[in-house]
């Protein structure tokens, strides 16, 4: 099961679906829907369920009942449903980076607090040939 973002086909769990589908271990790949197999575009995301035709294997969306690879309209509904995801997928990040905007506009600090460094005890350190550690920064 991978629980990965679909924007990128960057998982480990994806990549061992199609290295499973190579070596024929199944007959389909079921999915929920196919923006939770792949939000990367109409391009990427056909060309994911041609590698699997490819290989012999079905694919089939358990939400979307027009998702199967026997169906006659398949190419034509993927590339409406693929583009839609990837508009989704975009959205999504205009809308957080809107969100980090109006945060900054608000006054509030975003990312990691800072932490107070002590220079001169850093270099009495490292002076006595001590490295780098964590623990002994504190």
């Amino acid at each position: 099961m991978d629980h990965e973002t679909g924007s990128t086909d960057d998982r480990p769990e994806f990549a061992e679906v199609f290295a499973d589908a190579a070596k024929r271990r199944f007959d389909v790949v079921l999915f929920w829907a196919l923006d939770r197999l792949s939000r990367e575009g109409v391009l990427e995301t056909l060309q994911h369920l041609n590698r699997l035709t490819s290989y012999g294997v079905g694919y089939r969306s358990f939400t979307e009942q027009y998702f199967d690879s026997c169906g006659i309209f398949k190419d034509a509904v993927i590339a409406i449903v693929a583009t839609v995801a990837k508009q989704e997928r975009i959205r999504i990040s205009e809308r957080v980076r809107a969100g980090l905007a109006r945060a900054r506009g608000n006054g509030r600090r975003l990312g990691r607090p800072k932490v107070a460094v002590d220079a001169a005890r850093i270099a009495g350190l490292r002076a006595l040939g001590l490295g780098f550690l964590p623990n002994l920064l504190r």
